[in-house]
């Protein structure tokens, strides 16, 4: 049975990672796409893991190939996920998740119309504000940016399939572990996981 692939986004400050670690932790059969990029590793950052670092010449050769189902350069280095990264994860029968920004998702969307979005927002801007305080790790000029940028986010968030609300996180993981298991349980995933039985009930399309 091949993979789903779903792409996960969300504003700066909406738990989108501790969620996306949490579900992994809870579920081996969903994988995390790892993108490329050209910029150079930060400390402690172990290449395969966190990126694909690749130099601008391999990248551009694989860009002029369309080899990326999504790609961006921020800051003169590219990002990008690979189509064959994709791929061999799905294969191997993982549901493949995908974390990006409202721009790159809508990239795959039109690439892959089989891709499912899901947007995790929060409460409240005035709640989502208090979080990023809460970090007491930006200046008020960095989190007044971050919330405009919000703003721009969540109106990208009418377009997704999904919407998770990140106010209580447990509940917020239980929902979004919740879209994963319902969408193994279309009837097409199920045929091709049990051929057999498909045949003894006619459960094929006409």
């Amino acid at each position: 049975m091949s993979g789903q692939l779903f792409i996960i986004s969300a504003p700066s400050g909406c738990g989108k990672t501790s969620l996306i670690r949490a579900l992994r932790q809870r579920r081996a059969d969903i994988a995390l796409c790892v993108s490329h990029t050209t910029r150079a590793p930060r400390e402690g950052e172990i290449d395969g893991l966190h990126y694909h670092f690749t130099h601008n010449s391999t990248f551009e050769a694989l860009l002029a190939q369309d080899g990326f189902l999504e790609h961006a350069q921020v800051f003169g280095h590219y990002y990008g996920t690979s189509h064959d990264a994709v791929a061999a994860l799905s294969a191997q029968g993982q549901d493949v998740v995908l974390e990006l920004d409202w721009q790159g998702a809508l990239q795959v969307k039109q690439r892959r119309q089989d891709a499912l979005w899901i947007f995790i927002i929060p409460p409240s801007l005035a709640e989502l504000e208090s979080r990023l305080r809460g970090r007491a790790s930006d200046t008020d000029a960095v989190i007044a940016r971050r919330l405009e940028g919000a703003r721009r986010e969540l109106a990208a968030a009418r377009d997704a399939d999904f919407l998770v609300v990140n106010d209580d996180f447990d509940l917020a993981l239980q929902q979004l572990e919740a879209i994963f298991l319902c969408q193994r349980q279309r009837r097409a995933r199920v045929i091709d996981a049990h051929p057999t039985l498909a045949d003894d009930y006619a459960l094929r399309p006409a």
